[in-house]
């Protein structure tokens, strides 16, 4: 489970010094002074000591240098690390906290900015026809191809442009088209745009959408074409029927009218869509069903019937990794007998149609469904499917192991913090102990789930292996002279010098046992909330 984000943040460097963030000048200073007299170099003569000790002093003398400052620790407050490191300019222009924060958000801005206007979402696809008739008769295997690409850019928050371009070839005949959209965001529930398009398809257009309601939108465009001047006007009204489904009409009005009316099912197991088309010269109907086996595959059903086609088409895919999926699909209609296989990866696209037969001959097409579907199941259970699974697993492996390495890295640390803590907190110890003050006897830092209930903490044997450090001595360094442990609120105690993190990305708790006057006490608290003892309230 995810660790929660809400409460105060920015609060690493008031753990550390062991202060609450409404700390003042003086008891910054004051705690500064006393964690640089435990962890100066120049007290030790060990190498091993003076390097522990140089470490730590450095990450504290960072502390206080960024929180002795007022300007730096409000920028730290307001943005934490990221603001102290953002190259902000301090001077005595920005001497308040809303200045800084204003000149943060325009940093912040003017880099979104250069994020955006560098960031470019290209898309294509890549269609090749191949014919083995064509083939057998020695014309060559390929009977044509088709290229798409486009590249879009937000070039502002509310204004993005698209350039494209295609190019086609069929036979000895090809041609070629480039096309400019330029999108505006009125507001928010209305956009329009405009494009433009030479080569084959010469025109110019606008276009305008608008949601009339959370469940309806409309959308109406005008385009002209520049070679015989004739003019399309198209409007298209969607509606949501359902948290699923949606339907919608598209009118068309121009040299080939036509009306449409469609409707569409997505859910997370399946998805559905039809449409029935009439037209001045066709008509025509669709439809698909998609069923999901699994998060990575899928089974395929489409049928096409009108006045220009007539097929059915059975198929399915499956997703090869985070972003690339492979399909394969078979199709038998009036134009002849079709394998195609295609790759989606990201915006890109291969589709490769293969006309297998022009003639419908019933055993061939039969043969041509069995032969290949069940060599994809071959290939998908002996071939495919183990071998992505396997790099899943070695994925999940090395995931695994560079977080244990970096909570192993972490514990080191604060096992090297805790040695120089410990002869001060057996003094403390010692000294609380003759006079019946408070002596933390166990405290354990971690999982949520294993520091449940007490019995669960008495079987932690194996500390590196579990969700636990053990941080009984800092907590005993932290008791004060009067014989009192107090430990801010909205500060998350892996801050603390001497803790760490045992189990990054999950809710975390402190569990301390604790005498005082004679008495035991016991006490879980959640990682932000404030820790004060002794309390009479923790009596075991």
């Amino acid at each position: 489970m995810k660790e929660e984000e809400s409460g105060p943040q920015n609060r690493e460097l008031y753990a550390l010094l062991h202060i609450s963030p409404e700390a003042s000048d003086e008891e910054i200073r004051k705690s500064y002074r006393q964690w640089a007299q435990i962890y100066h170099p120049d007290k030790y003569q060990a190498i091993e000591m003076k390097e522990i000790a140089t470490e730590n002093f450095q990450r504290i003398r960072e502390a206080y240098e960024i929180l002795s400052d007022e300007t730096k620790r409000q920028i730290y407050d307001i943005y934490g690390m990221e603001g102290i490191n953002s190259g902000l300019e301090l001077g005595t222009k920005l001497n308040k906290a809303e200045e800084i924060k204003e000149e943060l958000e325009r940093l912040r801005r003017q880099e979104e900015l250069q994020k955006v206007a560098a960031h470019l979402r290209p898309s294509g696809s890549i269609l090749a026809n191949l014919s083995l008739p064509q083939f057998l008769e020695g014309d060559g295997i390929m009977k044509g191809m088709y290229m798409a690409s486009e590249i879009q850019s937000q070039i502002s928050k509310h204004n993005a442009v698209a350039i494209g371009g295609n190019l086609a070839v069929n036979g000895n005949a090809g041609g070629g088209a480039a096309s400019v959209v330029f999108r505006h965001q009125m507001s928010s529930v209305s956009s329009i745009e405009f494009m433009g398009s030479m080569g084959l398809r010469a025109l110019l257009g606008v276009q305008t959408t608008r949601h009339i309601s959370v469940h309806s939108k409309a959308t109406m465009g005008l385009a002209m074409s520049l070679k015989d001047a004739s003019v399309n006007l198209s409007n298209t009204w969607t509606r949501q029927l359902s948290d699923t489904a949606h339907g919608n009409i598209h009118l068309s009005l121009g040299p080939e009218s036509s009306i449409a009316v469609g409707w569409k099912k997505e859910e997370q197991k399946r998805s559905a869509s039809g449409e029935i088309k009439l037209g001045t010269g066709s008509f025509g109907a669709s439809a698909h069903y998609t069923h999901r086996f699994s998060t990575k595959s899928h089974g395929r059903i489409a049928a096409r019937i009108g006045s220009t086609a007539l097929e059915l088409e059975l198929g399915g895919g499956r997703k090869i990794s985070e972003s690339s999926t492979i399909r394969m699909l078979y199709t038998v209609g009036i134009q002849g007998i079709f394998w195609k296989f295609e790759l989606h990866r990201g915006g890109q696209k291969l589709i490769v149609p293969v006309l297998l037969s022009r003639h419908l001959n019933p055993v061939f097409a039969t043969g041509a469904f069995v032969i290949p579907t069940s060599v994809y199941f071959v290939l998908k259970r002996f071939v495919v499917k183990p071998f992505y699974l396997n790099r899943e697993k070695q994925k999940a492996s090395e995931n695994m192991d560079k977080t244990l390495g970096q909570v192993r890295e972490a514990r080191a640390a604060a096992k090297k913090a805790q040695q120089l803590l410990q002869n001060v907190a057996d003094r403390k110890r010692s000294r609380q102990l003759e006079t019946g003050g408070l002596v933390v006897a166990k405290a354990l830092y971690g999982s949520h789930k294993a520091l449940k209930n007490r019995n669960q903490i008495e079987e932690v044997k194996d500390e590196v292996a579990s969700q636990i450090i053990d941080v009984t001595l800092p907590l005993n360094f932290l008791v004060s002279d009067s014989g009192q442990l107090k430990l801010h609120e909205g500060v998350k105690k892996s801050g603390i010098m001497g803790f760490c993190d045992p189990c990054p990305g999950e809710p975390k708790q402190l569990y301390v046992e604790y005498t005082f006057d004679g008495n035991n006490f016991e006490v879980i608290v959640e990682d932000l909330d404030e820790l004060v003892i002794p309390q009479e309230s923790h009596r075991s």
